[in-house]
Protein backbone atom coordinates (compact mmCIF):
# COMPACT_ATOMS: atom_id res chain seq x y z
CA UNK A 1 0.00 0.00 0.00
CA UNK A 2 1.13 3.20 -0.82
CA UNK A 3 1.91 5.95 2.37
CA UNK A 4 -0.74 7.65 2.21
CA UNK A 5 -3.65 8.56 4.89
CA UNK A 6 -7.11 6.88 3.98
CA UNK A 7 -9.32 9.97 5.48
CA UNK A 8 -6.91 13.20 5.21
CA UNK A 9 -4.99 12.41 1.73
CA UNK A 10 -1.76 12.67 3.38
CA UNK A 11 0.93 11.49 1.34
CA UNK A 12 5.37 12.17 1.52
CA UNK A 13 6.57 15.30 0.74
CA UNK A 14 9.95 15.29 -1.47
CA UNK A 15 12.70 18.17 -0.65
CA UNK A 16 16.10 18.47 -0.47
CA UNK A 17 18.85 18.04 2.48
CA UNK A 18 21.29 20.89 2.06
CA UNK A 19 24.70 20.39 3.39
CA UNK A 20 26.89 22.94 4.99
CA UNK A 21 28.90 23.65 1.44
CA UNK A 22 25.05 23.76 0.03
CA UNK A 23 25.15 20.35 -1.81
CA UNK A 24 21.22 19.63 -2.01
CA UNK A 25 20.61 15.56 -2.58
CA UNK A 26 16.72 14.55 -2.42
CA UNK A 27 15.06 13.61 0.39
CA UNK A 28 11.42 12.22 1.45
CA UNK A 29 9.15 13.74 4.29
CA UNK A 30 6.79 10.78 5.32
CA UNK A 31 3.26 11.19 7.13
CA UNK A 32 3.13 9.67 10.34
CA UNK A 33 1.07 7.21 9.70
CA UNK A 34 -0.37 4.47 12.28
CA UNK A 35 -2.38 1.23 11.48
CA UNK A 36 -5.44 0.95 13.59
CA UNK A 37 -8.79 -0.33 13.99
CA UNK A 38 -11.50 1.72 14.39
CA UNK A 39 -15.54 0.35 15.96
CA UNK A 40 -18.39 2.45 12.84
CA UNK A 41 -21.13 1.87 14.32
CA UNK A 42 -23.21 3.03 11.43
CA UNK A 43 -21.81 -0.48 9.97
CA UNK A 44 -21.55 -2.39 13.02
CA UNK A 45 -17.60 -3.51 12.37
CA UNK A 46 -14.29 -2.56 12.87
CA UNK A 47 -12.37 -1.30 10.00
CA UNK A 48 -9.02 -1.52 9.73
CA UNK A 49 -7.17 1.59 8.34
CA UNK A 50 -3.80 3.55 7.43
CA UNK A 51 -4.71 7.11 9.26
CA UNK A 52 -1.99 9.66 9.90
CA UNK A 53 -2.16 10.80 13.53
CA UNK A 54 -4.34 14.16 12.99
CA UNK A 55 -6.86 11.73 11.41
CA UNK A 56 -6.91 9.73 14.28
CA UNK A 57 -7.32 12.74 16.74
CA UNK A 58 -9.82 14.15 14.37
CA UNK A 59 -11.71 10.85 14.39
CA UNK A 60 -11.36 10.80 18.65
CA UNK A 61 -13.01 14.40 18.19
CA UNK A 62 -15.66 13.93 15.67
CA UNK A 63 -16.41 10.42 15.56
CA UNK A 64 -16.07 7.60 12.86
CA UNK A 65 -19.01 8.22 10.76
CA UNK A 66 -19.05 11.67 10.36
CA UNK A 67 -15.12 11.36 9.13
CA UNK A 68 -15.29 8.52 7.06
CA UNK A 69 -18.44 10.28 5.28
CA UNK A 70 -16.73 13.06 4.79
CA UNK A 71 -13.71 11.14 3.47
CA UNK A 72 -16.19 9.23 0.75
CA UNK A 73 -17.27 12.56 -0.57
CA UNK A 74 -13.57 14.17 -1.21
CA UNK A 75 -13.30 10.84 -2.71
CA UNK A 76 -16.21 10.81 -5.15
CA UNK A 77 -15.77 14.46 -6.01
CA UNK A 78 -11.81 13.79 -6.81
CA UNK A 79 -12.71 10.59 -8.91
CA UNK A 80 -15.54 13.38 -11.22
CA UNK A 81 -14.19 13.60 -14.61
CA UNK A 82 -13.83 16.58 -16.06
CA UNK A 83 -12.78 18.69 -12.42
Amino acid sequence: MANRCEITGKGPLVGHNVSHSMRHTKRRQLPNLQTKRIWVPEEGRWVRMKLSTTAIKAISRNGAGPMLAKAKKRAATARKPGS
